[in-house]
């Protein structure tokens, strides 16, 4: 019986850790989303948006195997960055996603060039990281509200910010090594 009871609460002690990671995580998730300047709903909408828009991709072959297209949705904008390998291409990428429900506005900023190398693709990561950091670190500065998106070493800054925030924002991006161009694709709002 004291086997039992032993085998149990060892059972029940490595379950519950599994639990405080679950919590941990959720945790940490709504923290983030409390810090977002969208409501809840638009940032539900937002995954929604990509969902759709990485199924339309897939759904045509064409963009699927013949390009390199990232999307990201922040409060029903899309940014659409990658490769197309002709302004054909690029421009249907932009039409497919402009398709979707709820999609106000596509920043089609699609490159029309050959992708991406794995290596470089490792690099926009590694730099995306280094500017968040920056971000971080910068003394009253709003590091949560911005979502930094880095492609071929191009940062795209996305964001519900005061136009303050955003020259601030584009200043930090800029000065971190390895960023080659900084493109807004904020919306503004008025200073509190």
């Amino acid at each position: 019986m004291t086997r039992i009871l032993i085998v149990l609460l060892i059972s029940s002690c490595s379950l519950l850790s599994g639990c405080t990671s679950l919590i941990i995580a959720g945790a940490a998730t709504g923290a983030a989303a409390s810090q977002d300047r969208r409501t809840l709903p638009t940032q539900l909408e937002d995954q929604n948006i990509e969902l759709k828009a990485f199924n339309a991709l897939f759904e045509n072959e064409e963009l699927w195997e013949g390009t390199n297209i990232s999307v990201v949705s922040f409060n029903s904008t899309v940014l659409l960055v990658g490769q197309a390998p002709t302004v054909a291409l690029k421009q249907k990428a932009g039409d497919e996603i402009n398709k979707i429900a709820k999609v106000h506005k596509v920043l089609n900023q699609i490159r029309v060039a050959a992708p991406v190398s794995f290596f470089a693709s490792r690099n926009d990561e590694y730099i995306t990281t280094k500017v968040k950091s920056s971000m971080l670190f910068t003394d009253d500065f709003p590091s949560s509200k911005i979502k930094v998106v880095t492609e071929n070493s191009e940062v795209f800054l996305m964001g519900l910010v005061t136009e303050q925030e955003a020259a601030k924002a584009v200043e930090v991006a800029r000065n971190v090594s390895g960023v080659t161009k900084v493109i807004k694709a904020f919306e503004y709002l008025e200073p509190e």
